[in-house]
């Protein structure tokens, strides 16, 4: 680590303030951010700082709002982010009070502000002392979205505000291709890593605690991927028959496509996504484990600019939504989404599952699968398209997909572990 930890706190305020303050991605941000620090173990710590700083946000927000006069706003987008990050130090990740301190208020002069590094010190003392009280989790989101959750939810709404705001595990995917699961436990095991299979996903170890995933044995020879438990039953749900002609319609960053391929090397299958830079994700990801497949840039509502016009047996519509089920790996989207995207994103799903309907031949079957768990992103999504296409059959999902929720099923955040996810099966009759 940098001899003073100052590079790392520096990093993550500017991460930070980029994404609270100018409206950036924070997965763009610190990929952006990290190669610029040579010392994994200051890589880790910017992350760790972003990620408490922003679950904990309205938490640390309020104490701020509670010790200043005039808490800092968007003129003072850095002397904020700087605040958030050192009570996230502090608070949340727990770290030794005085190390934390000082290399926050070198920091700031480090950023510039020789002038506001007594105001910093003054306040993450005054947290240190007296701690920053708890608020209320749902506070963490917009009142427009925390509305729609509890109309949806209402019973299960606090448990959802609580268990987005709470880190998320890390789950792992063991390519069945190259190695057994039992096998794989074991290289864990001698690797001084502490992990368990789960008892319904076939290829799922579950790790007591994050490790980098270059550590990971085998993780660059294709081994092992990192994926929540709730994208890894996907496949289960798509199930294709061997040599089956098969579409994953969005397919970035490449994740189902390959876990479907490390199963059964004999489909024949397309990835498609409508960004070509996403699409090197999905080929890196596709060479990693050996898996081969069709990789086309297209618009899966516009199949005519790519579609050959051969039917297909299974196609799986992992659809654009507002990733309201995965708010704890991605905490920014409380910051970011807006109530219109939601209005342009259903339109969008409509159309896709339009197309996809008529790329299936009849006797396929098509999965629609988000990470939402808003219900006009799902099973109201499904009922419309029910009213449309009179050919379409439910194909019933059990309950270890979650609970019943129209013709699918839906996952909370936190349950069994696992992101949320909404799943639906349908056939198509003919």
């Amino acid at each position: 680590m940098s001899p003073s930890g100052v590079a790392p706190r520096v990093q993550a305020t500017r991460v930070l303030a980029a994404v609270l303050h100018r409206g950036r991605s924070l997965k763009a941000e610190l990929a952006s951010a990290l190669p610029a620090l040579d010392d994994p173990r200051d890589r880790a710590l910017t992350e760790a700082i972003c990620f408490s700083a922003l679950r904990a946000r309205a938490r640390f927000d309020a104490a701020l709002r509670r010790w200043m006069p005039k808490p800092p706003g968007k003129h003072d987008a850095e002397l904020h982010a700087l605040l958030l990050g050192g009570l996230a130090q502090l608070q949340a990740l727990e770290l030794p009070a005085h190390a934390a301190l000082s290399a926050t208020v070198e920091a700031a002069r480090a950023l510039g502000k020789p002038h506001q590094a007594g105001l910093v010190n003054a306040l993450l003392r005054r947290a240190q002392r007296e701690g920053v009280a708890e608020v209320d989790a749902s506070l963490a989101w917009p009142q427009w979205l925390r509305q729609r959750v509890t109309r949806d939810w209402p019973d299960q709404a606090h448990d959802i505000f609580a268990a987005s705001l709470a880190p998320a595990p890390l789950w792992l995917r063991v390519n069945r291709a190259r190695v057994s699961r039992a096998d794989y436990l074991a290289q864990l095991q001698a690797a001084g890593i502490q992990a368990e299979a789960h008892a319904v996903l076939a290829e799922a170890i579950g790790l007591q605690a994050s490790v980098p995933v270059a550590s990971l044995p085998g993780f660059a020879q294709g081994l092992v991927s990192v994926q929540d438990g709730s994208a890894q039953q996907v496949a289960d749900a798509v199930a294709p028959a061997a040599h089956a002609r098969v579409l994953d319609a969005c397919a970035a960053p490449g994740g189902k496509s390959a876990h479907l391929l490390e199963r059964d090397p004999s489909l024949q299958l397309l990835a498609l996504d409508i960004d070509p830079r996403r699409l090197a994700r999905v080929r890196e990801t596709l060479a990693r484990v050996g898996a081969r497949a069709q990789v086309v840039a297209g618009d899966a509502g516009e199949p005519a600019a790519w579609w050959d016009g051969a039917p297909f047996d299974a196609v799986l519509l992992d659809a654009p939504c507002s990733a309201t089920g995965i708010v704890r790996r991605q905490p920014d989207v409380l910051i970011h989404r807006r109530e219109q995207d939601l209005s342009q994103l259903t339109l969008t799903q409509a159309r896709l599952l339009d197309a996809a309907w008529a790329m299936l031949k009849p006797g396929g079957t098509l999965v629609y699968t988000t990470c939402s768990i808003l219900k006009d992103e799902n099973a109201r999504q499904i009922d419309g398209f029910l009213a449309r296409q009179p050919q379409a059959q439910v194909l019933p999902l059990d309950q270890a997909y979650g609970h019943a929720s129209g013709a699918g099923r839906q996952r909370l955040p936190g349950e069994d572990g696992m992101d949320g996810f909404f799943y639906a099966r349908l056939r198509k009759a003919g």
